[in-house]
């Protein structure tokens, strides 16, 4: 059975592949704000000074190689420019490894002080992305059929397939508004559509729109912990081609430890033709906070119609922030409130 499961799997990701009609999608993380600026380039720079991030996500993880994704990410904030640069590499992986993408990202944020409390960051990204498909990966029809453990295939089909990487420039904008108690952000990715096919098509990765904001919640006012504990409602809903989803959730913060629950779907408005409720998954997450080091564990509890076969989805995160003695007394003015993971 699972052999037929992975040939199954292979042959989705095919179709996929050689089909005109359809659409690349990004990469997602549940937890976003761990790499902020995947999210929206305009969070470049909302750290202390500086910040540098790394995720993992294993998506559907009983389906051999399923869909792996990876960023790592650095950003600074130079309070003589009330800007904020960011660098940003991501990388994911589907099916056996076959189809990959990869993308590397420069962003600036500029911060404008509305009054005392109030600020808003419009910022820009400018990146490159690169679609590549390892031939040498994929099983052909003629290789099955001699059952030989052939590894070389006289496929006319494999001619159809790029033999090097597909790239194109990628732009993206976005804002953030923000105070000491809220953020809201949108952001708009592959304003430019570019190209991702590997079959000599017109294939494009369609913008890709984000809306997500929050609130930070002091649970107490009083007591000697009441520093320590915050209650964090956030939301983030997201669009790109025919495809949408919501996620909404919170997070739990008695430092150093951050607990989160998310709920990931859009079960009364649904954007398909398909006779099931949009439902997506379940996510749980716990954080550690060590001196300047936060660990992050998020796990996805799959709801859809794939529960019985998904095997759900893991993540791992870390994040790194530093800054000067000086930088770092100035910074707790500005921190942006938003979770942390």
């Amino acid at each position: 059975m699972r052999i037929l499961r992975y040939i199954s799997f292979v042959l989705c990701l095919l179709a996929m592949t050689v089909s005109g009609a359809l659409y690349g999608q990004d990469q997602q993380f549940t937890q976003f704000y761990a790499s902020p600026i995947t999210l929206n380039p305009a969070f470049a720079g909302t750290s202390m000074q500086s910040r540098a991030a790394m995720n993992y996500r294993n998506q559907w993880a009983t389906l051999p190689r399923a869909f792996v994704a990876y960023s790592a990410a650095i950003d600074h904030y130079v309070p003589e420019l009330n800007s904020g640069f960011g660098l940003l590499v991501s990388h994911d992986r589907a099916g056996t490894g076959a189809l990959s993408y990869t993308s590397v990202a420069l962003q600036y944020a500029y911060e404008i002080k509305i009054n005392r409390k109030l600020s808003i960051r419009p910022a820009l990204s400018f990146g490159y992305g690169s679609t590549y498909l390892d031939i040498d990966r994929l099983t052909f029809g003629d290789q099955l059929a001699r059952g030989d453990g052939a590894t070389t295939t006289l496929d006319p089909d494999r001619a159809r397939f790029a033999q090097e990487p597909v790239g194109s420039a990628d732009f993206g904008t976005g804002l953030l508004l923000f105070s000491d108690n809220f953020w809201f952000g949108a952001s708009i990715h592959h304003i430019n559509e570019p190209t991702v096919s590997v079959v000599g098509r017109d294939t494009q990765l369609p913008r890709r729109y984000s809306v997500h904001g929050g609130y930070r919640f002091r649970v107490s006012e009083l007591g000697a912990f009441s520093n320590r504990q915050f209650i964090v409602p956030a939301i983030h809903y997201q669009s790109q081609g025919m495809f949408d989803q919501l996620d909404i959730g919170f997070y739990y913060e008695y430092s150093p430890i951050t607990f989160g629950l998310w709920y990931r779907g859009l079960p009364l408005f649904k954007s398909n033709d398909h006779p099931y409720i949009n439902h997506d998954a379940v996510a749980v997450l716990v954080g550690y906070e060590v001196n300047n080091y936060r660990f992050g564990y998020s796990y996805d509890v799959t709801i859809s119609q794939m529960t019985n076969r998904s095997g759900g989805s893991h993540e791992i995160s870390m994040v790194v922030e530093w800054a000067s003695k000086k930088s770092k007394r100035k910074s707790k003015r500005r921190v942006i409130p938003c979770a942390k993971f």
